[in-house]
């Protein structure tokens, strides 16, 4: 009886788990939702709304970030065994590194830089560091005449591997003496991709350079492989929470509940773009270049475009192009207009500069 009693529940869970999928299966799998009809604040509204939002647990923040100061030493000697000082957990650590940089390493020349802006130049940094290796050293200290030829020209016009063969020379007597370089977010949007940490992991390894960071991307390790951590970089990992809002790091976003203007558009169409298939993005891209090199024109025909995709095997029938296209155009993407010749045009609703500045984003 008892097996009969719990055949007839599975039987009615069975059933009601199938019920419930034909249920979904048959209803809408299409979203209506579009980002446009949210309705959003203007800039001066949100900012101050922002302004307004009274901070807590002051006393308790104060007390936290205080009792990182009985660690600056130990983090000296860190630096002075080779070490460059990784400083991660929720919160803006702008200050107390500041802070740590600007009572601890006195002795020392530091270079900051503001990662989380997104115009960071990285040569920029590199010649600039070396400049303040160069202002701090002795210039009656005798330098190896294998090197003298670096220093004939000015550090303004020699290339990177002159100055990392520079920044990475025995000037220096003392194993201790070095530049400290500051870099606030080095996991910044103008310092994520390959080439920049390859060129900082590179930096960091330089005998009379000494790196102290901050990073606050969950992704964030990602970005180095085991000899950048272990060898280049050589981190000593500082868990450091502070709770402090990101005021400083925030203000070069864009903020996201703000009014849509030109860029916030171009931001929420790489945001789409790049939750798409790689076919439909190249699709995308044929509109947009199209679009450049036509500035005069209503759009490109939609037969012109489906010859253009085939030409280049991104589609193989008008209906896989239709299905693109469908999506473009429930996202906003694109929109049609007619022609002089009364044919439907696609095009995107977007300036210039901001369609220049996807294209590049989801290339």
């Amino acid at each position: 009886m008892e097996i009969d009693d719990f055949d007839m529940e599975e039987f009615g869970l069975s059933r009601n788990y199938f019920l419930a999928k034909e249920s979904r299966s048959s209803s809408s799998k299409k979203s209506v939702n579009k980002l446009s009809d949210i309705e959003v604040l203007n800039e001066k509204e949100l900012e101050a709304a922002v302004a307004n939002i009274e901070p807590k647990h002051q006393k308790e923040i104060y007390a936290l970030k205080d009792s990182y100061k009985s660690s600056y030493s130990e983090w000296v000697f860190k630096l002075r065994c080779g070490f460059g000082l990784l400083f991660y957990g929720f919160g803006s650590k702008r200050a107390l590194i500041e802070d740590f940089a600007s009572t601890s390493l006195t002795e020392y020349s530091v270079v900051v830089v503001n990662g989380y802006l997104q115009s960071v130049n990285i040569k920029q940094v590199v010649a600039c560091i070396a400049e303040v290796l160069w202002d701090s050293l002795n210039p009656r200290r005798k330098i190896p005449k294998e090197n003298m030829s670096i220093l004939q020209q000015p550090l303004s016009s020699q290339s990177m591997e002159d100055h990392f063969a520079f920044l990475d020379g025995s000037w220096t007597e003392e194993n201790d003496c070095f530049v400290g370089v500051v870099i606030h977010n080095i996991d910044g949007p103008g310092l994520r991709d390959s080439e920049t940490q390859q060129c900082l992991a590179q930096l960091a390894a330089c005998s009379n350079i000494r790196i102290i960071a901050s990073t606050d991307h969950v992704n964030s390790p990602l970005l180095w492989d085991k000899k950048m951590v272990n060898t280049q970089f050589n981190w000593y990992w500082l868990h450091t929470p502070t709770f402090e809002p990101y005021k400083i790091e925030g203000m070069s976003f864009p903020l996201i509940l703000e009014h849509g203007n030109t860029n916030q558009s171009a931001k929420t169409a790489t945001i789409v773009l790049q939750s798409l298939t790689t076919n439909a993005q190249s699709v995308f891209r044929v509109v947009a270049e199209h679009q450049l090199s036509h500035p005069d024109e209503e759009g490109i025909p939609i037969s012109s475009l489906y010859t253009a995709c085939r030409e280049c095997f991104l589609v193989s029938s008008q209906v896989t192009l239709n299905s693109h296209l469908t999506e473009f155009k429930d996202h906003e993407l694109v929109k049609i207009r007619k022609n002089s010749d009364g044919a439907d045009c696609l095009y995107i609703p977007l300036p210039k500069e901001a369609l220049e500045k996807l294209l590049s984003e989801i290339n």
